[in-house]
């Protein structure tokens, strides 16, 4: 198992675990620093003893941006292997879309003042945040297009995982190309702490990481439990949740575009906010409805645990080495270490179905006795 036979979630993981490791002693120190600020009489914040109030910003903004890669990079990943599985294709472009998430893990270094543009920052120092942060849009558009690539002519099986999937990309998408528009310093001071801000990261993180959280539990669920769940009420849940995210957060483009603040309770106190009132309605009531949704999703849950229906080994014809192993997995998973004969996501498994897997990319039976 090189590292580029590993499947893409693991790859996610692995990316996600080294900015983990780079990101969150950052924020501890800033932490143990308005600690002592507060506690021990210094002043590495306070500006009465000579600190910088915006120095917390930059501390924190530098772990704060690659904390929504460190919630985004898994989904990706996820999102990649339900595609590929269920579009009973290879994942279109494996190493552009490793060398694309390694490009994510560091560039989401480097575009933490985008955060504060209205701080009053450098000129130069803002153009060059700027860029970077437009530039972390390529990698991002690489993956997508590599989805696309994926499900084109693809023998698509519309599961409740795939659903899911597909408006994890169509989400993604919507809430990055609203950060594009942010990226450009003029454009962010008019948004800036506005909903319009609201809902593009909710578009990214909500929309992006919560759809694919709940596409990767209806796909790995039979082997996490042995029972499969079900596809009526996953479809209900899917449906529903699609419908009421849209409703809760579409409308804040508008809001913030209207000029509503962010964190204010009442915007009819506000003269210039009044008008916007029925579109803050409207918010609510798709968030309740969204709360609601998860109900279904929960009972859904719980009588398939019960009377579920049995899960075989390998429900979906994948081809990942988890597969290979009963639903629910043993003690130590594998009852003997298994073979990996050629090539990324190509394993030799007694009764896998790998007839979409193209010629090139499998492994000679020369090779395969071999390896016996």
């Amino acid at each position: 198992m090189t590292m580029f036979r590993m499947p893409l979630p693991v790859w996610s993981l692995f990316i996600t675990a080294i900015l983990l490791l780079l990101a969150v002693p950052v924020l501890s120190a800033a932490a143990a620093m308005l600690f002592a600020d507060l506690n021990m009489g210094t002043s590495f914040f306070s500006p009465q003893g000579g600190g910088q109030p915006l120095l917390w910003q930059h501390l924190f903004w530098f772990f704060g941006h690659p904390e929504v890669y460190i919630m985004i990079l898994p989904a990706m990943g996820l999102t990649s292997e339900i595609l590929a599985v269920f579009s009973r294709k290879p994942i279109f472009g494996y190493k552009a879309m490793v060398y694309a998430m390694i490009a994510i893990g560091f560039l989401g270094f480097i575009v933490w003042g985008h955060h504060m543009f209205v701080s009053g920052m450098n000129l130069t120092l803002s153009a060059a945040f700027s860029v970077s942060t437009m530039v972390i849009a390529v990698p991002s558009a690489i993956k997508t297009f590599n989805w696309m690539g994926t499900i084109w002519r693809g023998s698509i099986e519309f599961t409740t995982a795939m659903c899911f999937a597909l408006a994890f990309v169509s989400m993604f998408v919507i809430g990055g190309l609203s950060g594009i528009f942010m990226a450009s310093t003029p454009v962010d001071l008019f948004v800036h702490h506005t909903y319009f801000i609201v809902a593009h990261f909710h578009y990214v993180l909500f929309g992006g990481s919560i759809f694919a959280i709940f596409g990767a539990i209806y796909f790995w669920f039979p082997k996490m439990f042995g029972r499969m769940l079900n596809e009526t009420l996953g479809k209900l849940h899917f449906f529903l949740t699609l419908i009421f995210f849209n409703l809760t957060f579409f409308p804040m483009h508008n809001l913030g575009l209207g000029g509503m603040m962010r964190r204010i309770a009442d915007p009819t106190v506000y003269e210039h906010l009044r008008q916007l009132q029925p579109l803050n309605q409207l918010c609510t009531i798709g968030a309740i409805g969204l709360g609601f949704t998860t109900f279904v999703f929960l009972w859904n849950v719980v009588i398939s645990l019960r009377n579920g229906k049995k899960a075989p080994n390998n429900p979906w014809n994948a081809n990942t080495l988890e597969w290979t192993v009963p639903s629910p997995p043993g003690h130590g998973n594998f009852d003997k270490t298994p073979v990996v004969y050629h090539g990324a996501y190509e394993y030799s498994v007694p009764g896998m179905d790998k007839d979409y897997l193209p010629q090139t990319e499998r492994a000679p039976e020369s090779a395969r006795l071999e390896s016996h």
